[in-house]
Parts: C-alpha cells; structure tokens; sequence
C-alpha cells in the first residue's frame, strides 16, 4: 500500500500561517520528519489563493533538498498544479490530486496528468451531485471520469479512485458505502484501477481521544476492501506499524490478530458478530466497539468506547 502523509495541510492553522509566511524552518521540520515514513508527501495547498499564489516551486524544492520523499501535489487551482508539475521536473512518479466529475476540473487536470505522464486522483463527485450517498453511484461517477482519462491515454495503472471518506460523526452510514465502492471500484476495471482515501477524515470531528482507535480500524476495513494507497498522519506510529502488520501478516498481539479478522469482514463478506475475540483485552475490546460503529451497527457517540 502506497502511503502519502498528509502533514502539509493548508486546513492546518499552523501550517497554513507557515506557508503563507515562507516559513522554512517549519516546513523544512515537517518535511524531515516524514522521511523514510511514508513513500509520499502531500503538498496540499488548496485553491491557491490570497497569499498561497506560487507556492508550489517553494515547497518543491524544500522536499527535494531534504527527502527522498514523492510528491503528491493537491490543489484544485489548475494554473498553480501546472507550475508545481514544472518545477519538479521529472514527473513520471507524482501525484496529482484531484480531478473530480465536473467539466471544467476533469479536462484541466486530466490534460495535465495527460501532459506530464503523472499519476491522477480522480474524486468521486461533481458540483450537481455532489457525494453520492450510494456505493453504486459514485461508481457511475468514476466510470464517467474513466471514459475522459481512455480518450487522454491515462492507462488504468495511473488512474487512483478516491471514493471519499465522510466523518463518522457526521454521516455514521457512509463508512460502510466507502468501502462497499472501493470494492466495487476494484472489481469493475480491467486492467484494474488503483483506490485512494484520506483517511482522517473517518474520524474528523470525533473526540481527540478516539480518533487514532477509529482510523487504525477503517485502515483495517480498507485494507480489506483492496485499498491501494492512504492519505494519512505520518505522525502516528501505531497507525504506521498497523500498515506493515497487515500487509505482512504479522500480528504480534491479540489486538493485532483482531484487526487482521476485521479485514477478513469486507473481503470474505463475513459477519462482524461471527468474529471472537478476547473481551477482557482493553485493546481488543475498543478496537471491536470501533468496528460497530464504523460497520453502522451500534450508534457512534464520542465515549463509544465506554459502552
């Protein structure tokens, strides 16, 4: 599973005020640190407006001179991606993220992804529909975008899906739709297509406390589902090695053995209530309590934990 940090994000008040400021010290931290963590890193610099105008060739080549880090550039500002892709120079392994069904978005960053041979992240939603509340139509979304990207010789390894991840605080049915279209997503296309989420935002919004317990387990359910890549925190460590167990196989602890049946649930379609566990494990115990709620089958509240 390819994995891009998510830790230079202008949603981040204090990133947001680093980068309008040209800040490098800050940065340059922020870069360093997710070093030899994760394969790539998220410059997400929104609109690129008011202040972030030319960002990209800054932060560019803060990352080149101190990482050996990939770059996934978002922003939905088509003029400010065309700047980034230049300044990288080589752009055979970068990311741009996002083209979404709307026909102005799909076409400029299509022709870009087109234009430098890039990988593309295509968003499953446009300005009328917005997101789709059903697995299948945010399929019918994706299949739409596909046609574009065939006309524009963007071949399906370089195609990754997001079916985007709502807050399970605020639309606690959506976790299970997300991954039904990730599996969906993977099954529909030949040669197939890769599947991307942002991962935080399955528990945007939720208490502090619960927040890594809730993504540590969707990651397990995604994993499940046949995700490809996950936008994530960099930061958190036990997230990172949960990663590297299920993609190994190598639980080490009970809760680990736990998270690994969770991704059976979505891939084999078998039944959470089906799976045993150890209910005197505190670790095992929350990691299940967070998997009724993301599967929809208890009502999530922020001290779920402690029912």
């Amino acid at each position: 599973m390819k994995l891009i940090g998510e830790n230079l994000h202008i949603i981040s008040k204090s990133v947001s005020e680093a980068l309008k400021n040209r800040d490098e010290v800050f940065v340059k931290d922020i870069i360093k640190k997710q070093n030899n963590l994760v394969e790539y890193i998220d410059l997400n610099i929104g609109p690129a407006k008011a202040g972030f105008e030319n960002l990209f060739p800054w932060l560019i080549k803060l990352v080149k001179e101190n990482s050996n880090l990939k770059l996934s550039l978002d922003t939905t500002n088509a003029n400010e991606m065309k700047k980034g892709l230049e300044a990288a120079s080589i752009t055979k392994n970068v990311l741009i993220n996002s083209a979404s069904d709307d026909v102005e978005r799909l076409e400029s960053m299509s022709d870009l992804a087109a234009e430098y041979e890039t990988d593309l992240i295509a968003l499953t939603l446009n300005n009328k529909k917005g997101i789709p509340s059903t697995a299948d139509d945010r399929f019918e979304l994706a299949l739409d975008m596909y046609e574009t990207f065939m006309e524009k010789g963007i071949t399906n390894e370089r195609i990754y899906f997001d079916p985007l991840v709502l807050p399970i605080k605020a639309a606690q049915n959506q976790a299970v739709e997300t991954l039904n279209a990730i599996k969906i997503l993977k099954e529909s296309f030949e040669p197939v297509c890769n599947t991307v989420i942002g991962l935080s935002n399955i528990s945007n919004g939720s208490a502090r406390e619960v927040r890594p317990l809730l993504n540590k387990v969707y990651l397990a359910f995604a994993f499940g589902a046949g995700l490809d890549a996950v936008i994530l925190n960099a930061f958190d460590e036990e997230l990172l090695r949960v990663v590297k167990m299920l993609e190994t196989n190598t639980p080490v602890c009970e809760s680990d053995k736990l998270l690994l049946d969770l991704t059976t649930v979505i891939s084999d379609f078998t039944d959470l209530s089906d799976i045993k566990y150890n209910i005197n494990d505190k670790k095992s115990s929350d990691i299940y309590k967070a998997a009724e709620v993301l599967l929809n089958k208890k009502i999530y509240s922020d001290s779920f934990t402690q029912v």
